[in-house]
């Protein structure tokens, strides 16, 4: 069964008013309600440049996409919040009948209470006495508010325990906890099957936690999809796997057990899948995917540009707007997009369309063009000196990375078609990353 969130709360973000605070909008729609400013349904010629787009047929696309392809490999999704901190964009994924909704720390968590969303797992270890003290106060007073959060060592377990203990009262709803199993080279999580073992017995012994199941993050495994690397991922899901079947559960537990980000989670399918036929509730986490990206997912995802798995494609859904505002030297062009508008961690911007310059003119692709670099606050294009780029033309560029992409905007348009001359505005996305 999805988890449930407070659409009441998500509906009344249309009352928000914009403002200065907002980059994505101008003065002109300033001390308007999200709501006002969507009934003029505006264009994005109307909006300023620099900006960050989301495509409505692409998210939704997407969206309806991994969903499918869950119910078809016979595993359940708990996207990851931490991608766009978008309520919103949770709710669509959630209707999408999405079991839950992952996050990474106790403030995301405050976000996912404050609209209702009542099935999370924090991919991560909670050990502030003060989060694990909230958290307690949260379970007991939502019934039916449910939370999963992470231990990778036994001195992580003690700390929850001792903060839990002094906190809560006998018999109160106890914290699920997931053991985390780590792989040479990765990230967090246990190293060896004893240290994970070892782990779980903590749990198991602590009055108020519960052992409900196992996870980890196969992404800091491999970096390619090349078949060594794939390999790589898929001898250390075995290891997750078999770490599952040595545990053993209170009865009445359904054991999650969970990995699988926005790269590999057909190598997730494949290994973990069968525990599902053992009685385990087996849960991908991927976030990515909501708006996949012109780089680093389109070559990654295993529903790419070349795809290793059956199902649709993922499109690109969110886009960068550019504008010339300085032309320095031959062949270089400055841009109003820096690292503080656009994601430039894992690629560069790319240019793929130039906007109409005047009424009766169309969109078209540019070729040769080459973003170079990018300061705070500008970008350098590299341009052949036979095309007639001038200061004032705005540009259309790809993205790569939606998880350095989101947290740069609190209010995202979303468009109506990210190929038109001049498309429609029909949505304005409200993100929470702080």
């Amino acid at each position: 069964m999805s988890a449930s969130y407070d659409a009441a709360a998500v509906a009344a973000l249309a009352d928000q008013q914009v403002s200065w605070r907002d980059k994505a909008l101008p003065p002109a729609f300033w001390g308007r309600t999200v709501a006002d400013v969507l009934a003029a349904k505006p264009r994005l010629s109307e909006l300023p440049t620099p900006l960050l787009t989301l495509s409505a047929p692409g998210l939704q696309h997407n969206v309806e996409t991994l969903a499918r392809w869950c119910a078809e490999h016979g595993v359940q999704l708990a996207p990851h919040g931490k991608t766009t901190m978008a309520p919103a964009l949770w709710a669509k994924q959630l209707d999408a009948g999405a079991w839950g909704i992952t996050l990474a720390n106790a403030y995301q968590l405050g976000v996912a209470r404050a609209y209702g969303v009542s099935r999370v797992m924090i991919a991560n270890a909670v050990v502030s006495p003060l989060q694990l003290r909230w958290i307690a106060d949260e379970l007991a007073a939502d019934p039916a508010f449910h939370v999963m959060v992470w231990a990778d060592s036994v001195r992580t377990v003690e700390i929850m325990e001792a903060a839990r203990a002094a906190h809560v009262d006998s018999g109160a709803r106890p914290l699920d906890v997931l053991v985390e199993v780590g792989g040479v080279g990765g990230r967090t999580g246990a190293r060896g099957v004893n240290t994970a073992l070892a782990i779980a017995a903590a749990v198991a012994a602590a009055p108020t936690l519960r052992l409900a199941g196992v996870a980890g993050y196969e992404g800091a495994i491999a970096h390619g999809a090349d078949e060594e690397g794939l390999e790589h991922v898929r001898s250390y899901l075995r290891d997750l796997a078999a770490v599952h079947q040595s545990l053993k559960y209170d009865e009445g537990v359904v054991p999650v057990v969970s990995a699988g980000g926005s790269a590999y989670f057909e190598q997730v399918a494949q290994v973990l899948a069968p525990l599902t036929q053992q009685g385990a509730r087996v849960v991908l986490r991927s976030g990515a995917y909501i708006a996949h990206d012109d780089g680093y997912y389109r070559r990654i995802s295993p529903l790419g540009a070349e795809p290793r798995t059956d199902g649709d494609r993922l499109t690109p859904a969110m886009h960068g707007w550019i504008r010339i505002t300085s032309q320095p030297e031959p062949g270089l062009a400055i841009f109003d997009a820096g690292k503080r508008d656009l994601p430039f961690d894992e690629d560069l911007p790319m240019p793929q369309l130039l906007r109409p310059r005047s009424a009766g003119e169309h969109v078209r692709p540019v070729e040769g063009m080459t973003v170079t670099k990018m300061n705070d606050q500008h970008g350098f294009l590299r341009f052949p000196a036979d095309v007639p780029l001038v200061i004032g033309d705005e540009l259309r560029v790809g993205l790569s990375h939606p998880c350095t992409a989101f947290d740069k905007w609190d209010l995202i348009p979303v468009i109506d078609d990210p190929d038109a001359d001049d498309p429609v505005v029909v949505d304005l996305v409200r993100t929470f990353f702080s």
